[in-house]
């Protein structure tokens, strides 16, 4: 028995399988056995179809391919080229177990990509189970940014087997490439960042408030929630808080891409964050991922490491925000289904928009509020206190006004988020401050008697659980942050305090 690896996609992870092959006696036959899909058993046709091609002639013996862990549902076209290596090498007696072998074949032998490629890799590469592969020639400037593991390109099924005889192997086609990208660098590691604003927190006039908290929001990763009027500049705040977030680091990069191939996207491959926006009327499989035979990630997943944006929060279901409340406290999603169980990274910077009232009047000091106080509270009873609990930063905003003026740039807050991120860095956290658990709450977020007495006495006062104290907690150490101070002080916890929603 002969046997090739190649990999397949359990959730948003993937799961090595090894291609094994026999040739026994019994009546000419060719069989793939393994729980494959259909993607994979017609590749029976294209395998014959490229052998037939290369001049190979089949051996009048039952074939029979078998797709390891048998109990693994398989998927996807990029197990052509294995299963064609297999059967073309016969009776060679040397070792392939170690070659990871992936591609599709057309019927002429020609070796094209598969779109699952990219993120099945790099999925190997973060379980440490890959070193090198033989990949299409085409994936290799994408395949070829995914560090410690040496990629031989192949065009077609003879270029794979020439590779997979050679006692000696080429020079490998693909190296790491490196990000060509504004960077910091602290411990020999690099963090990436472009400094390109096509929405910039310039043309926001006044919400002077607001600017403050979206600053603190992306230097910590801290959930925000933005009340006003419509046309206050909720909207336009949330869109241009992506702009200014924290660096990312190379492997960073690289799940974003994973994401972006995901949800059908050619990968970008530069340091931009993750923006989901989806709308109100989305359905609770749309947003937190689900299917019948299949768990497919949703926008919850895809946010992961990036902004997930509601607008008019009120208004989406009361089902989907009560269920929001888990990723927002564990930093990631477990989807049950009766075929499958996975679990999700859902760390993400959550923001949100709404009204004060249903007509959206109540805080305007010009057109009266159309709406009385049962529907008013009705709308509001769609945000359930351990809901609002996990938001860090609750911001009023009013009408603009004619005196309002712009004040700051994108590029300002930017430079500010940085330096913070440089401060969190140099303490050793390997978290943002809004990720911080509570054993490095108790570390990086020490307070002095005064501090401490002052968080006690809002504690009476404003009746804070603990969920609350250790939020406030983190929001005032990014506020000392951003301050460039090394100890919280007054000022940056009353601070934290009026974030509060009371």
């Amino acid at each position: 028995m002969k046997q090739l690896r190649c990999a397949t996609f359990e959730g948003i992870d993937a799961e090595s399988v090894e291609v094994q092959f026999t040739a026994t006696k019994g009546l000419p036959a060719f069989s793939i056995v393994g729980m494959a899909n259909t993607a994979i058993t017609e590749s029976k046709e294209r395998v014959k179809s490229a052998l037939l091609s290369n001049d190979f002639t089949f051996p009048p013996k039952r074939l029979t391919i078998n797709l390891a862990p048998s109990d693994l549902r398989k998927e996807g076209s990029h197990f052509d080229l294995p299963i064609a290596a297999l059967i073309a090498l016969g009776n060679f007696e040397g070792d392939l177990s170690e070659w990871y072998v992936f591609g599709e074949l057309g019927l002429d032998g020609s070796v094209t990509e598969n779109t699952l490629l990219y993120p099945i890799i790099l999925s190997l590469a973060n379980q440490g189970a890959i070193t090198r592969a033989i990949v299409p020639n085409v994936s290799l400037p994408k395949l070829s940014k995914i560090p410690n593991i040496t990629f031989y390109g192949v065009d077609t099924l003879t270029d794979t087997l020439n590779l997979l005889r050679s006692d000696t192997l080429p020079e490998a086609k693909a190296h790491l490439s490196t990000f060509d990208f504004d960077h910091l660098i602290h411990n020999e590691k690099s963090y990436y960042f472009h400094q390109h604003y096509p929405l910039d927190f310039i043309e926001i006039k006044g919400q002077e408030h607001a600017k403050r908290s979206a600053l603190i929001a992306a230097a910590g990763m801290h959930n925000l929630l933005l009340e006003g009027s419509p046309g206050s500049g909720k909207s336009m705040i949330a869109k241009r808080l992506v702009h200014i977030m924290p660096p990312l680091h190379n492997n960073e990069i690289l799940e974003c891409a994973k994401l972006e191939i995901l949800e059908g996207k050619e990968p970008s491959f530069t340091p931009s964050r993750p923006f989901r926006s989806p709308h109100h009327s989305s359905t609770g499989a749309s947003i937190f991922g689900g299917g019948t035979h299949k768990a497919q990630i949703g926008e919850v997943g895809l946010a992961h490491g990036g902004i997930l944006f509601f607008d008019e929060l009120p208004h989406f279901s009361k089902t989907v925000l009560e269920a929001l409340r888990e990723p927002l406290e564990d930093r990631h999603i477990r989807i049950s289904r009766v075929n499958t169980k996975v679990t999700y990274d859902a760390n993400f910077l959550f923001v949100a928009a709404m009204n004060p009232c249903p007509c959206g009047n109540l805080f305007s000091a010009t057109t009266a509020c159309r709406c009385s106080d049962l529907e008013i509270n009705r709308y509001k009873s769609r945000l359930s206190d351990p809901f609002l609990d996990r938001i860090d930063l609750y911001v009023q905003m009013h009408a603009v006004s004619a005196e309002d003026k712009s004040s700051i740039s994108s590029h300002q807050l930017h430079t500010k988020v940085r330096q913070a991120f440089l401060r969190q860095k140099e303490r050793g956290q390997e978290r943002l401050n809004g990720a911080l658990n509570d054993a490095e709450i108790a570390r990086y977020c020490p307070l002095n008697d005064e501090t401490q007495q002052l968080i006690d006495q809002a504690i009476g006062r404003f009746g804070l659980s603990f969920r609350a104290v250790s939020r406030v907690l983190k929001v005032a150490r990014t506020i000392a942050d951003i301050e460039g101070e090394k100890d919280i002080e007054k000022a940056h916890l009353l601070e934290a305090l009026s974030y509060r929603k009371r």
